[in-house]
């Protein structure tokens, strides 16, 4: 794996079975006098974010993008950062880990990107944060929900600003319960992201008294869930978890709606869902309770704002993988600015334990003791017809520092 420890990677993959508002700060380093031509002559910083453009997962991660790029041009427009425009680079991981080594290795050797940023895939992620570290770079995570980033795979150069699979499933499962009952079948994808979710899922609803009765494991990359759906129908269950994202879970879904089983009393529901699922399946097929990373109808300043943004470059409402890419770019180029250099050590120093503006009610910060961002978790249920912005009714909004539990000892920076 070119430099990476295939065995410490198996062993992680074992154990999981218009004006926009980057806060006070940046506002007053913006407000800074600048020569804007002067800038945009230097060595532009170059971000190069890694994503499966070619996967199940490929219509989030064109939504992370447009979301970062929202970001970088905004810093451009008021000159750059430590004045130097921001470049974004991009690249196919293809939910691949060999494909997402091969990728980072180009953008560190041939490329002379400044810091990573970007993967979906659990697999993928580990093996980029440790070559990140081998390489002395900074590495964002922005879509892979695996608890291990911040825990037995930590390391110095990696922050995750995606909420992990407990902290998902702590919000939501107790929703799921209320709504549903207790007695669950589960269907998952046989991949690391699938496995992460469904020990979340799993530990998480054995607290709150759930029955699993069974489990199916589909490949990553299934468009048939027909059958699954079917077996597990004949369990008798109250609720259908659905341990899947991206296309899979469209797929998923679109089957859970032609088998009609809500009138078999069968609800369904999982770790995570958003607008990136609830827009190619249509009004008439989302269905269920999901945790939400983010929402468009989060009603605070730095949201409505990071709406606009987003509406007046691509014509869309954001999705929540909008927000991360445009969230985790927007904390990468504020730490630039706030340490003066892209120089690693530097960016690890101003990020640890920092607080920003996550635009969402509650507070947002990375854990200096392991890089986990610490935020808020929505809980939504979507609905067969439009609802204002988007396709779910919030129910509940979990803080942070609730959801969030440290495993104490577990990192070792």
């Amino acid at each position: 794996m070119n430099g990476i420890s295939r065995r410490r990677f198996l062993h992680v993959s074992a154990m999981s079975g218009g004006a926009l508002l980057f806060g006070d700060l940046a506002g007053r380093l913006f407000e800074m006098p600048f020569e804007r031509s002067a800038a945009l002559a230097a060595e532009p910083i170059k971000i190069g974010i890694l994503d499966p453009l070619s996967s199940p997962y490929k219509t989030s991660s064109i939504h992370d993008v447009h979301g970062a790029n929202v970001a970088v041009d905004l810093f451009n427009k008021r000159g750059g950062v430590v004045g130097r425009p921001v470049t974004i680079m991009e690249a196919d991981d293809a939910s691949n880990p060999e494909a997402a080594l091969k990728a980072a290795t180009k953008f560190v050797q041939d490329d002379r990107v400044d810091v990573l940023m970007g993967t979906f895939n659990a697999d993928c992620a580990l093996v980029v944060s440790e070559y990140a570290k081998k390489e002395n770079k900074l590495f964002m995570v922005t879509g892979s929900h695996l608890p291990e980033l911040t825990g037995a795979a930590c390391n110095s150069h990696t922050f995750v600003f995606m909420p992990n699979a407990s902290m998902l499933a702590q919000a939501v499962v107790p929703h799921l319960v209320k709504a549903y009952g207790t007695r669950w079948y589960m269907i998952t994808t046989s991949s690391l992201d699938g496995k992460a979710m469904a020990q979340a899922m799993a530990s998480t609803g054995l607290t709150h008294g759930v029955e699993f009765v069974g489990e199916t494991l589909m490949p990553f990359g299934s468009t048939d869930f027909s059958s699954a759906l079917t077996v597990a129908k004949d369990k008798h269950p109250t609720l259908v978890v659905l341990n899947l994202y991206g296309w899979d879970l469209v797929h998923a879904l679109k089957a859970y709606t032609k088998l009609e089983l809500a009138k078999d009393k069968i609800g369904v529901g999982g770790m995570i869902a958003g607008e990136q699922i609830g827009r190619p399946l249509g009004y008439a097929n989302n269905a269920g309770i999901w945790g939400l990373i983010w929402d468009p109808k989060v009603n605070t300043e730095g949201s409505k704002r990071f709406i606009q943004g987003v509406v007046d470059k691509y014509s869309h409402t954001p999705t929540s993988r909008c927000y991360l890419g445009y969230a985790a770019m927007t904390q990468i180029l504020e730490a630039i600015q706030r340490a003066g250099t892209t120089e690693a050590s530097a960016l690890i120093k101003v990020l640890e334990g920092h607080e920003f503006d996550g635009l969402k009610e509650g507070r947002s910060y990375f854990r200096a003791s392991d890089h986990q961002h610490v935020q808020d978790v929505l809980v939504g249920e979507a609905y067969g017809k439009e609802l204002g912005l988007g396709h779910y009714k919030i129910l509940a909004t979990a803080a942070g520092e609730s959801v969030a539990a440290t495993q104490a000892g577990v990192c070792q920076l």
